[in-house]
């Protein structure tokens, strides 16, 4: 068993008798456990963390690295009988894990009160359940699969938003001549893997694609993929060298582009909530559109929140308040703005929202099913090897797409 997993069923026997004490205090103190510690991600929290003090409650912050490091410190406190009051979490397809092994609160009674269940999307209601039980709260809907660009340097240069891959390196090879990196990119190997999920998506289509990362070697092995791995090849090529790259963060990338200093990211839509943090507006510092050959159903995550089970007096109710403050529409407008995420209420005016978030929401009513991102299925493991892969030869033109693509078969063969 995983020691993540051996955690959480050790705090579930040390913490599930006496997690709902009672309290009559009406304010409440909660520490929170995140990884949103970005300039914009640290702003969005603001929105929780300042409705939540406003009202005389009391709020302790505890950031960390990321997302490997929160699961390590929330797992290593679960089973040593101190958990936080509240952690961010993705809610992806592992997220059932905590409710499976018992260690978070049930929220599925705040849910039936304030009516969840009508207000939010399917989709997100299967996301934040297990056993027909609510378990987390959702605080906004990312999309993975967006293009940003410069508005100074495509004015400038007299470009258009680019709709197909071939229309993204024409455009990149006029930024270039103009003396400007066309595509901005830390140093981080996720930053790359995000940019060949897309690319994959557009190359082996929606079946191909979701066969991949249910572990189908023959999938990894078509001639498509191989396909997707020259194309991303191409993408390193309009890409700075590692070297330059070193010590930059994708946050560093996007105010590349908001600056008009670089003319493209490919990046989540968290990269919006940055340049707006940075005084940036859509249309008029930068330009959006979904990556080419895309379809949102397959690149939205969603944050969200889960609530470990605790013998501290009062936390439960502390908890449940804290998932409806998550919820409220105020909240969820004003969050959605500053993160560049989109609100998980279907009752939210998109008027509230600007042209870039207006068209991702249409996207997400426009399209029949919503899968989330199927990347997020893989193992860890087995995702932490393939990052490995795809980093490398990103940055190294000596590895050819076939060697990639073997190595990437062996990993999922052996995952």
């Amino acid at each position: 068993m995983k020691p993540l997993l051996r955690g959480l069923c050790l705090a579930a026997a040390m913490t599930a008798a006496s997690a709902n004490a009672a309290t009559s205090t009406p304010d409440y103190t909660i520490d929170v456990v995140h990884y949103w510690i970005s300039e914009s991600e640290s702003s969005s929290l603001d929105v929780f963390r300042n409705a939540w003090t406003s009202t005389g409650n009391h709020w302790t912050d505890l950031p960390v690295d990321n997302e490997a490091a929160l699961k390590r410190i929330v797992s290593e406190r679960i089973a040593n009988g101190y958990p936080p009051a509240v952690t961010q979490w993705n809610l992806d397809a592992r997220a059932s894990e905590l409710p499976a092994f018992g260690v978070v609160q049930d929220l599925e009674a705040v849910a039936q009160q304030d009516r969840w269940h009508d207000m939010l999307p399917l989709f997100v209601i299967d996301l934040i359940s297990h056993q027909d039980r609510v378990y987390f709260a959702p605080s906004g809907i990312h999309l993975e699969n967006w293009l940003w660009t410069s508005q100074k340097i495509f004015d400038e240069l007299g470009l258009s938003q680019p709709e197909t891959w071939e229309e993204t390196f024409a455009a990149a090879e006029r930024i270039e001549a103009a003396g400007y990196p066309a595509i901005a990119l830390g140093s981080a190997p996720w930053e790359v893997v995000l940019i060949f999920h897309n690319i994959m998506y557009a190359t082996l289509g929606a079946e191909g694609y979701a066969r991949v990362f249910s572990g189908d070697t023959e999938a990894v092995l078509d001639s498509r993929m191989l396909e997707a791995l020259d194309l991303l090849r191409r993408v390193s090529h309009f890409v700075e060298p590692l070297e330059a790259r070193t010590g930059r963060t994708w946050a560093d990338a996007t105010r590349m582009v908001g600056r008009g200093e670089a003319g493209m990211q490919i990046m989540g839509d968290w990269a919006k909530g940055e340049l707006m943090s940075l005084g940036y507006k859509a249309d008029q510092d930068f330009g959006c559109g979904f990556t080419p050959g895309t379809a949102i159903a397959y690149f939205m995550a969603i944050d969200g929140f889960a609530f470990p089970l605790s013998t501290r007096h009062g936390t439960t109710q502390a908890q449940h308040a804290f998932a409806r403050m998550v919820l409220d529409p105020d909240n969820q407008v004003a969050f959605s703005r500053r993160k560049g995420s989109l609100p998980v209420r279907t009752d939210i005016d998109p008027r509230g929202l600007d042209r870039c978030g207006q068209l991702g929401l249409q996207r997400i009513r426009d399209e029949s099913h919503h899968n989330g991102v199927h990347s997020r299925a893989m193992p860890s493991h087995v995702m932490a090897a393939w990052i490995d892969v795809l980093a490398e030869f990103f940055d190294d033109d000596t590895i050819s797409s076939q060697t990639a693509q073997q190595r990437l078969s062996q990993i999922i063969s052996e995952g």
